[in-house]
């Protein structure tokens, strides 16, 4: 395994795991070079203990012969849930819907294998992004998008599942449309020759986190004024459930996004996101965050 820095990591979507027991954080993220329209090759991860050096690449998921995704391996995310790691991802193939898969392994890095035969996602929805989360309870939900390519204004959504996550134990509940956060524009495509003519809004990236007074956040991303961007909403409920109140202002706003939180060994708190948003170029940055309590705000350099 090589040593690198951020720079050196192509690298989408990515989500860090701090594993304090063994004092190792894992980068996870979208890493296939072509991820739009090249085979799916799988996951690599990278392991680090300062967040600024890191070993790998790491083969966290190779696809074998029998597995159902065949392109747009995107956006895994690794949990340490109930003594297993799961790996949230999304995939897609030839006549199939996208949708969220969930891996299962005994160490943070892998290797991951497929916990059911298919999504946990809706079959005839084209998805994407699932995240877990967890309730009041202590018990497991999936928070996911369903896309704009099917519904033209991209919407997230909540699932129930099951305390072992290999199945979904109740119906799809709607939390908000991309189009109710004020600072969301819609781009300009599908182009002229689409069949679509709706205004599309999208939404991506959702991730749950609770603030030290108790309130749930939303980070979720969309296209903004200045290009690819990522906001917060506020459950006023304080449940998964909601209702969801979106902030006015994104927590980035240019160029950047499909953000998670996580929390340093030294109690720091962090976002990370990958920008730019154009492929190859993409890499992950972490930034400071500060919670106030009702919301996030990056901290100051």
């Amino acid at each position: 395994m090589s040593l690198l820095t951020l720079k050196d990591i192509q690298i989408r979507d990515p989500f860090v795991l701090p594993v304090k027991e063994q004092g190792f954080y894992y980068l996870f993220g979208t890493t296939d070079t072509d991820a739009w329209s090249g085979p799916g090759g799988g996951f690599d991860c990278y392991r680090s203990r300062d967040l600024e050096t890191w070993e790998g690449p790491i083969p966290a998921f190779r696809p074998g012969p029998a597995f159902w995704g065949a392109t747009n391996f995107w956006a895994p995310e690794a949990h340490g849930f109930r003594e297993k790691y799961y790996l949230f991802a999304s995939f897609k193939a030839p006549k199939r819907y996208r949708g969220t898969q969930i891996l299962v392994a005994d160490a943070p890095e892998g290797p991951y294998t497929p916990l059911t035969d298919g999504p946990v996602t809706p079959p005839d929805w084209e998805c994407l992004d699932g995240t877990l989360a967890i309730d009041s309870w202590g018990e497991p939900w999936i928070v996911f998008c369903h896309e704009w390519v099917q519904v033209a204004n991209g919407a997230v959504y909540a699932m129930p599942l099951s305390g072992d996550l290999k199945q979904v134990i109740g119906k799809p509940i709607f939390l908000f449309n991309a189009s109710e956060a004020a600072w969301v524009t819609h781009p300009a495509w599908p182009d002229a020759s689409s069949p679509n003519r709706f205004p599309t809004y999208v939404t991506d990236g959702p991730f749950l986190y609770r603030t030290i007074t108790g309130r749930l956040l939303m980070l979720w991303s969309s296209m903004g004024p200045k290009g690819y961007a990522m906001g917060l909403a506020r459950s006023t409920s304080g449940e998964i459930k909601g209702p969801w109140e979106q902030l006015d202002q994104p927590l980035w706003e240019e160029d950047g996004g499909h953000g998670m939180v996580f929390r340093a060994f030294d109690g720091s708190l962090f976002v990370s996101l990958h920008r730019p948003n154009q492929t190859p170029f993409e890499r992950a940055c972490f930034f400071e965050l500060v919670d106030e309590g009702d919301t996030l705000r990056l901290r100051a350099a």
